[in-house]
């Protein structure tokens, strides 16, 4: 079939429902849980902020309107590769420099919810995926990589969320030799459903935060605070993740989209 075939079967699909389309983003808002940094670096992303302008009143009598005041990386966020020390250097590391092409791609699912709710810390090592993908298939090039962890359900308490203590934060994530094999695919990026795209101890790693480190040093990028995995199979999905076109942005909320085939 060609590529002009291909999508017009695309377009009848998603008209008629044989594909549907998943939302895998979070409500960005006031309340939208936003990472804590220690108190001796700089200032944290201040809390999202909605701000009418006019709706349908003496301001603006016909047409209804806001201004915000967010982070890049608030919500369910997409990280450019300059958001990381290791990826300043690409021209195009940049939301405004990226080709759009890398925006989307097949997505490939690994389901950890057990082991995230049996441990807060679990980490996903380069062996869990060598046996996912003894089961499900290869993980190709240019494909995203996303842990599923079901933690989007505690996205309406930031506490739980953050789950911090004196030891700092505990959330799941991959470990180095986890990314460093995802890498070593070629893989487009890789994203989690926590607040950042490494585990919360992450910091403790050689190197520390590997997702961050090693992703953006490879020019590739990273998703956090994802939304409904468990409506996505573990193949057979194409992700839609499009930042905002910020001028030398270095990462941006974004409405990610799944496209999955029904049934």
């Amino acid at each position: 079939m060609n590529a002009a075939k291909t999508l017009e079967s695309l377009g009848a699909l998603l008209a008629s429902g044989g594909v549907e389309v998943v939302d895998l983003s979070g409500r960005l808002g006031p309340d939208t849980p936003l990472l804590k940094l220690p108190p001796d670096l700089a200032r944290d992303t201040p809390r999202i902020e909605i701000h009418k302008i006019s709706e349908y009143d003496r301001d603006g009598p016909f047409w209804a309107w806001n201004w915000l005041k967010l982070g890049e990386h608030s919500g369910t966020h997409f990280d450019a590769p300059h958001h990381w020390i290791t990826g300043r250097d690409y021209p195009d590391g940049y939301t405004d420099t990226i080709p759009p092409r890398n925006f989307l791609g097949p997505l490939n699912v690994i389901d950890c919810s057990k082991e995230a709710a049996a441990d807060p810390d679990f980490l996903l090592t380069a062996e869990h995926v060598r046996a996912w993908e003894d089961t499900h298939g290869e993980i190709g090039r240019d494909e995203w990589v996303v842990m599923r962890t079901d933690w989007d359900r505690r996205g309406q308490d930031e506490a739980a969320f953050l789950n911090a203590d004196a030891a700092g934060p505990h959330s799941p994530g991959p470990t180095v030799d986890c990314i460093e094999y995802l890498l070593s695919r070629g893989v487009l990026g890789w994203g989690t459903q926590c607040i950042g795209t490494d585990a919360g101890q992450a910091g403790g790693m050689n190197p520390p935060f590997p997702a961050h480190n090693l992703l953006h040093k490879a020019n590739r990028y990273g998703l956090a605070s994802l939304a409904n995995l468990d409506r996505v199979p573990a193949k057979g999905a194409i992700l839609i993740a499009a930042p905002l076109k910020i001028v030398a942005g270095t990462g941006s909320p974004i409405r990610a989209l799944a496209l999955v085939p029904r049934g």
